[in-house]
């Protein structure tokens, strides 16, 4: 096939899709920032409002119950309703909500608030992505702008950990909140004024409710299922009602989804191979990055004794390794060979990272273990990620682009979910044996503090290896299923197994209005 297939002929590519990315990526900006940010703030937060510790985690998991239960329903919304509106609504629901979570005055005042920002969230983030999918239509242009949004899918949280801290530190933790509405009023009125979708790439099909009930009810009951065994357990009754309670619902939904003339989800979407292979191998990455994300806040906060600010700051190196590897290596790469060279040595070189941090000791050095291990993890994930972002939506008819998008953010939503509770339960039964078998030797006070720090830090490098074999686990399955060849090229190094969609076009031509 010819480069010129890679042009996409017959679609002028928008005047202003350069501008328009700045202003989608400083909306996703704003949701990634939003995920950490809070983290910080909650210690104050908590206090200020009388919340319970009990309680606590619902000011995270209202949003991820809605964020992640309603992603699906707003990538289709974006699909019928039109992106640039979904879009634009989503960011203005989510400032909304903001002012109100940065006002609250009590408890319930605050996770209605956080509830309120995950449902707009579902609406706004499918929407940036898909919009992006739609606009960039040449492979090396679509490269350059798919880095820049997964540098900041990537790098976005560890900033979000040094504004959170200088806003706690030397604001309010009320900041926290409002600092979102200039970020949303700034992209939704650069939005409005320069986004402009391809013509014929909405879908017209009426939506199917069924789906939209059982895609929500499965996907909460599966986060809440995790959320509920971090802090219950496993064998807890509800826990245990959550997991089959969500098997069922979504067992129930992929039966309707492969009868109904207007699917929700259509199946031909997650069934082609390279999507799915994507699907699955960021999921997993994100469940090994998002224990680590936690791990190593309170390894340097409580262990090494950092600040929140100083905290925030010693994620830089991965932020810094995150851009270089989006930017630098996959945006240039992306066009020369095909995206499984990429995502699976990524995930490789990120795993080497994790690696390095199952050495990690109370007296562990910034600079000779922390420092060169953020490093490979950033540059890894960040190599690994560009090629998926694009991956994810590449070949997808215009009017599933938005559905497609929110199976990107659906994996990264529930591997949130399961990497938290699963590495920090890991964690918690390795903490808890290494105190049994070393609390006895420990006469004085000073000593036996010293057996629960070790402990601490014996049960996160336990966590860790568990992460390193996930890590292995996606650069596997990225090696096996995605068998696309580099854009602009028709080789395919494997067999297709698609629902009735030629591999071929979908490598050649990336998406472009019908």
């Amino acid at each position: 096939m010819s480069e010129t297939a890679v042009k996409a002929p017959g679609v002028i590519p928008d005047a202003n899709r350069w501008k328009a990315l700045v202003f989608i990526a400083l909306a996703q900006l704003m949701v990634v920032l939003d995920a950490t940010i809070v983290n910080i703030a909650l210690p104050s937060a908590q206090q200020d409002l009388g919340i319970s510790d009990g309680n606590r985690q619902w000011v995270v998991t209202a949003y991820a119950l809605a964020f992640g239960g309603l992603l699906l329903f707003g990538g289709r919304i974006a699909d019928l309703w039109g992106r640039k509106r979904a879009f634009v609504t989503g960011l203005a629901g989510f400032a909304a909500a903001s002012a109100l979570g940065g006002a609250a005055t009590s408890g319930a005042m605050m996770f209605g608030a956080r509830a309120l920002q995950g449902a707009f969230g579902a609406l706004l983030a499918p929407a940036a992505l898909s919009l992006l999918a739609v606009m960039f239509t040449d492979a090396k242009e679509r490269a350059k702008a798919f880095g820049i949004y997964g540098a900041i899918a990537g790098g976005g949280g560890a900033v979000g950990l040094i504004l959170g801290g200088f806003l706690t530190e030397y604001l309010d933790w009320r900041w926290t909140f409002f600092v979102n509405i200039p970020f949303a009023v700034v992209a939704a009125a650069g939005a409005y004024l320069v986004v402009r979708e391809p013509e014929g790439s909405r879908k017209r099909a009426p939506l199917d409710i069924p789906g939209v009930v059982l895609s929500t009810l499965g996907l909460v009951a599966l986060v809440y299922g995790f959320t509920r065994a971090e802090s219950d357990g496993w064998g807890d009754s509800v826990t245990v009602g959550m997991f089959v309670g969500s098997a069922l619902l979504l067992a129930a939904f992929v039966f309707v989804e492969s009868r109904v003339k207007a699917p929700l989800l259509p199946l031909r979407v997650v069934t082609e191979r390279n999507r799915g292979g994507v699907y699955l191998s960021l999921g997993l990455a994100i469940i090994a990055m998002f224990g680590l994300f936690l791990f190593l806040t309170y390894y340097l906060q409580v262990v090494k004794g950092y600040s929140p600010v100083k905290t925030g700051f010693a994620f830089l190196p991965m932020i810094a390794g995150m851009i270089t590897g989006s930017t630098q290596i996959g945006a240039r790469l992306m066009t020369r060979v095909a995206p499984r060279r990429l995502m699976s040595p990524g995930f490789l070189v990120a795993g080497l990272g994790m690696l390095l941090l199952t050495q990690l000791e109370i007296g562990s050095s910034y600079a000779t273990l922390l420092l060169p291990a953020m490093l490979l993890l950033g540059l890894g994930m960040g190599t690994a990620f560009m090629p998926a972002m694009s991956l994810a939506t590449l070949g997808v008819e215009p009017r599933d682009a938005g559905v497609a998008s929110a199976m990107v953010n659906t994996s990264q939503q529930v591997g949130g979910a399961i990497g938290t509770a699963l590495l920090n339960t890991i964690a918690a039964s390795a903490k808890t044996g290494y105190v049994r078998d070393h609390i006895g030797a420990a006469a004085s006070k000073p000593q036996q503090q010293l057996v629960q720090l070790e402990a601490m830090v014996h049960g996160y490098a336990s966590a860790i290896w568990f992460a390193v074999g996930i890590l292995a686990a996606a650069s596997l399955i990225a090696l096996s299923f995605v068998n696309a060849g580099r854009p602009g090229s028709a080789t395919v190094t494997g067999s297709g197994s698609g629902a009735g969609e030629g591999v071929e076009d979908e490598v050649a031509v990336p998406v472009v209005a019908h």
